[in-house]
């Protein structure tokens, strides 16, 4: 698959096989994630892998919980109908979880981490993945438990939970809106 077919064909994958993905495709996906550019080449990033499904069921759980206590502003409330519901897993059972977590506090820390999760699900798509950004987990992922979880340092920032798995069907392209573009200059 070229570059312009995996930008015009990623979308996020909530539907997953069971089919577990290895860790030489997972350590090729981290591969590209760092091929991405930080500001001032900081590359101050890290991987968290998480491929235990008791560890994946244990986050879900705790994302939940936490963020039906401390709901963010402006989440549309059919969504925490959602996280009430036992059965909901907020990974959709995939396979694989990488978390990138910043290791610097810089100013660019959510876009380098942005940018290198951004690679890595273009590379998933080219590579016949599914990958979704799981923001319902982040804000429990910034806790200390939640940066015990997946061992990470106090001084850490999880930026980017994005889950991996082979998809039970392609993901339906959703129509894009026309860009708001402004032109200034010849």
């Amino acid at each position: 698959m070229d570059l312009k077919e995996a930008i015009y064909t990623r979308r996020a994958v909530r539907e997953f096989t069971a089919e577990a993905v290895d860790q030489t495709t997972l350590r090729r996906l981290i591969d590209s994630a760092i091929q991405a550019p930080s500001a001032v080449n900081e590359q101050a990033w890290s991987f968290s892998v998480v491929r235990d499904k008791t560890v994946l069921a244990r986050i879900s759980d705790q994302a939940k919980a936490h963020m039906v206590k401390t709901p963010p502003t402006g989440l549309p409330s059919h969504h925490f109908h959602d996280l009430t519901d036992p059965a909901f897993d907020i990974f959709y059972y995939a396979p694989a979880l990488i978390v990138i977590s910043s290791v610097t506090k810089s100013q660019w820390a959510v876009e380098n981490c942005a940018l290198a999760a951004e690679n890595l699900m273009l590379s998933a798509c080219a590579a016949g993945l599914g990958t979704c950004w799981i923001g319902f987990a982040q804000t429990w992922l910034e806790t200390p438990d939640g940066k015990a979880t997946i061992e990470i340092p106090p001084s850490y920032l999880p930026v980017a939970p994005i889950i991996v798995g082979h998809p039970k069907a392609a993901a339906p392209l959703v129509p894009r809106k026309e860009p708001e573009i402004r032109w200034i200059g010849k």
